[in-house]
């Protein structure tokens, strides 16, 4: 962890440092040149570094110690953070998109030199060049601070070099395209910055697991002999490589407590070694192994579960003839218009084939569905 956060430091002061000094050449050129659309360059380089800076707090901040009153970190300030970007993006867009209308209806006439636009595609190649190294960066430390500067930098390379297109214009045919270009520049900026709300606010609300993780732990799971399959895994993360979790694995109902204790025991244990996730609580399930007659009747009430649409598992089954109760979960798909439906009939159907019997079911959730 603090390899990842020196790692996120170290990409956010280069990104400073080549933020404030394009900025800094990019003002002068579009203030020489009255240049609105280079000036909006400037200015977006600065929210650039400010971007760093804040990547940089949220970083140090995410990888506070966990406390009383936080006991699991403070790992998703990071996704804060990132929010925060995403605002200074739409603020300065907004406030370019402001200045370039005021020059649409008061237009001044541009003054381009040679060295302004040599420094302008100087500019344009160092945007591109930062832009993928910080965003390969971000992708590789799992860093959406990063991932976000590293696409708003690539996005400003792309916006460099318009203004070149809008010089060559203005050299070529005299037509001063300036004012119209901040704009759309500005509306770009925009998009972009409502792009990375969207995106961050939805990992602050909560998204499902990452599908191959949740594979490869229920792999790790049943790696394990004892243990015939493994279901309702659920992932809570607390920032990004930071998750807690757990799940139910079917065992057989020959297995001693002492037995059961050392598996979940070493389960633990290796899951979190393997895959960095922290198995809070494992439930368990267990299988008729003994009678013959309930062998069969969850082959039977599989083949009835299974035959409707939008089913994706069946688990948790269980026989109890000296009570007369049936016991099992089902897993419905979200794409079923109607989940509640859908689960009324499955039990329905379960019931006309052991009618003296309780059904005990429930309806469960895959929260890794792709």
């Amino acid at each position: 962890m603090q390899s990842r956060d020196k790692t996120i430091v170290k990409t956010s002061i280069i990104g400073i440092i080549a933020n404030v000094f394009l900025a800094a050449f990019k003002a002068f050129v579009g203030f020489a040149s009255n240049s609105i659309a280079i000036v909006m360059d400037a200015v977006n380089n600065l929210s650039d570094a400010a971007s760093s800076l804040i990547t940089i707090v949220g970083t140090k901040l995410a990888g506070k110690e966990a406390d009383k009153k936080h006991p699991f970190g403070y790992g998703r300030v990071e996704y804060l953070s990132a929010m925060v970007i995403s605002l200074l993006v739409l603020y300065a867009g907004i406030t370019a998109f402001t200045e370039s209308v005021k020059k649409i209806i008061k237009p001044d006439t541009p003054d381009y030199s040679t060295t302004a636009l040599v420094i302008v595609a100087v500019a344009v190649v160092i945007k591109i060049i930062l832009g993928k190294y910080v965003k390969s960066v971000g992708k590789k430390v799992n860093s959406d601070s990063l991932v976000n500067s590293g696409e708003d930098a690539i996005l400003d390379s792309v916006i460099s070099a318009s203004t070149l297109v809008a010089a060559a214009v203005y050299l070529i045919f005299g037509l001063s395209l300036e004012a119209w270009l901040g704009a759309v520049i500005a509306v770009v900026i925009i998009k972009s910055g409502f792009q990375m709300l969207r995106d961050t606010l939805s990992q602050i609300l909560g998204e499902r697991a990452d599908a191959e993780l949740a594979r490869n732990i229920k792999a790790t799971v049943t790696s394990h002999p004892e243990i015939s399959g493994a279901y309702d895994l659920v992932l809570h993360n607390y920032g990004p490589d930071s998750y807690n979790g757990s799940l139910h694995i079917e065992v057989p109902d020959t297995l001693s407590a002492c037995d059961l204790d050392k598996l979940l025991r070493n389960l633990t244990l290796e899951v979190y070694q393997k895959h960095d996730v922290l198995l809070t609580a494992i439930g368990v399930y267990s299988i008729n192994t003994k009678d013959p007659d309930a062998i069969e009747a969850r082959k039977k009430v599989t083949d009835i579960v299974l035959s409707h649409e939008h089913i994706l598992q069946i688990h948790a089954f269980y026989l109890d003839k000296k009570e007369k109760i049936v016991r099992f979960d089902t897993v419905i798909s979200f794409d079923a218009p109607d989940r509640s439906k859908v689960f009324k009939e499955v039990c329905a159907d379960v019931q006309k084939e052991y009618p003296g019997y309780t059904i005990q079911a429930a309806m469960d959730t895959d929260f890794s569905e792709e």
